[in-house]
């Protein structure tokens, strides 16, 4: 059993001009793959085996991140079948010398757990053991629909 603050992954990538579209901001695409990249260390974390995406939840960007800032990415296990893990995935454009932060874009991937022949195979149950994890699990499982 692998508890949810275990599977919680934190991480940054620097928006360049070579991340950024014609407005000098992130081009969507590559906020995507940072969000896929993080949700699976999360989902691996969690199984113990290689996942790969299965499916994206609807994606809204809400606010641009500029050349310069940083998309500061939140990743953590929710929920988890037989083989497949739920991951919610939370990214805030951050500027590194104020530390000031807002959420641009929010989605839940799932990714399944597959074996050396590249095959779905079993995941283990998901344990929440803290207040934190707790509040963290509820507040994933109330917004996973309703992603804005």
């Amino acid at each position: 059993m692998t508890d949810l603050m275990e599977t919680l992954v934190e991480n940054r990538e620097m928006v360049q001009p070579n991340h950024a579209n014609m407005l000098e901001t992130a081009h969507g695409g590559n906020v995507m793959k940072w969000m896929d990249e993080v949700g699976a260390m999360s989902a691996m974390l969690f199984s113990g085996e290689t996942c790969v995406t299965a499916r994206v939840n609807r994606m809204n960007f809400q606010r641009p991140i500029h050349v310069g800032d940083t998309a500061y990415i939140t990743a953590y296990v929710y929920d988890a079948g037989a083989s497949s893990v739920k991951v919610r995935l939370i990214t805030e454009r951050e500027d590194l010398r104020t530390r000031e932060r807002e959420r641009t874009t929010e989605s839940y991937f799932v990714y399944v757990a597959i074996d050396d022949e590249n095959q779905p195979t079993s995941v283990p149950e998901l344990t929440v053991g803290s207040e934190t994890g707790e509040e963290l699990r509820q507040a994933a499982l109330e917004n996973e629909s309703t992603v804005a």
